[in-house]
């Protein structure tokens, strides 16, 4: 084997197993990573383990003797208390020296901050890579991953990254990976909004779903949220529209993103009006119903609210 063979790279912490994170530790186990997982959910676990994913008691006992702790965690507010630890020894304390702290969470810009801060200072490497793609990139090693890191740890992290996601950018150092992600998910929930807002004027203008895909797929309209996650059924078999909006992405995450988004724009003091608006939107989404379902089910939203 080669010094930068699977085998030879280390033990992976992984912590974090839910809807993403399982198949992520899945694809480094088949890409013969040594792997052992922990969440603090216990249906999380058992499901993991099913699908073959090692996994110890306790997220120190992961850590402890790791070469790589890698991150899925619903917030920015619980990484930081796992690194820093609350009334027991935090991760960063149990990790063996030089540690690589890679977090794939999204979480807020200034808290992906400091958890580096925080990392280096215990003697450790940081890295913040989110990714884009949902649970069906997931599952497929076909994520898309935004780098915050210094050049000197992209090596290493190519090597992880790479069986997991098929896109790697190195957006700059600690940080930007996040901040990628947010501008990213902001313009995301946008162009949602707008697609859905089309399709149901299409519809009350007469136009059938199919023949105002073909214009708008096809000329200046033409985004993402029509041509791989379209909110109507039909002229995309793979959206989420065709097995009533059962979430790639949910509102509930969408609604999360956004919000970081807004505390983003605030504290960058971006005259925005679109992003605040669309957080608003997807807010009142999440909390009347739609947070367990796909983010492009917002067009029900829409449609229930337009003038029969």
């Amino acid at each position: 084997m080669t010094e930068k063979s699977p085998v030879s790279a280390g033990r992976i912490a992984f912590l974090g197993l839910g809807h993403m994170g399982e198949p992520m530790a899945v694809n480094l186990i088949k890409a013969g990573f040594d792997v052992v997982g922990f969440d603090v959910v216990p249906a999380a676990m058992a499901a993991a383990t099913e699908a073959g994913v090692p996994c110890a008691t306790s997220a120190a006992e992961a850590v402890t003797g790791a070469s790589v702790v890698l991150t899925m965690f619903p917030s920015g507010a619980i990484l930081l208390d796992a690194y820093r630890g609350a009334g027991e020894p935090g991760l960063l304390e149990v990790a063996p020296p030089n540690t690589l702290f890679l977090d794939c969470s999204t979480i807020d810009v200034a808290q992906a901050r400091e958890a580096a801060e925080l990392t280096v200072a215990a003697g450790h490497r940081s890295a913040d890579a989110p990714v884009s793609g949902g649970v069906v990139g997931a599952e497929a090693g076909t994520l898309t991953f935004m780098i915050g890191a210094e050049e000197s740890e992209i090596e290493q992290l190519t090597a992880l990254l790479e069986v997991m996601g098929k896109k790697l950018v190195h957006c700059g150092g600690h940080g930007a990976g996040q901040a990628a992600k947010i501008c990213n998910n902001m313009l995301l929930g946008i162009s949602m909004i707008g697609a859905a807002e089309a399709f149901v004027l299409g519809e009350k203008l007469g136009l059938s779903h199919q023949a105002l895909y073909d214009v708008i797929s096809t000329a200046s309209g033409q985004c993402w949220a029509v041509t791989t996650n379209c909110p109507v059924p039909g002229p995309v078999p793979a959206s989420p529209a065709n097995r009533d909006y059962v979430p790639g992405f949910a509102g509930a995450l969408m609604a999360k993103d956004l919000g970081l988004a807004l505390n983003a724009l605030e504290d960058a003091g971006v005259a925005a009006q679109l992003g605040p608006l669309a957080a608003q939107i997807y807010r009142k989404f999440a909390d009347e119903g739609g947070a367990g379902r796909d983010f492009s089910g917002i067009i029900t939203d829409i449609r229930d609210g337009s003038q029969a």
